[in-house]
């Protein structure tokens, strides 16, 4: 990963972080364990799909691209 990219990396997880927060029951983040569970819960429910699916569609057009050939 380059410098830049590490940059731009670091800008968007921190705005999904502000949006993940925005969308959570901040009243009841009252200890780490609270807090870790929310994390947790909003990571699995809306970005580990995101990535998955990104890196599945990468996959997918690598085979194509080596049958192909």
């Amino acid at each position: 990963m380059t410098p830049s990219e590490k940059l731009e990396l670091e800008a968007c997880l921190k705005r999904v972080g502000e949006i993940l927060y925005n969308n959570s029951d901040t009243e009841s983040l009252e200890n780490l364990e609270d807090i870790e569970t929310t994390v947790r819960e909003k990571v699995l429910e809306h970005v580990s799909p995101q990535i998955a699916f990104f890196l599945s569609e990468k996959r997918r057009e690598l085979v194509e691209e080596k049958q192909e050939q």
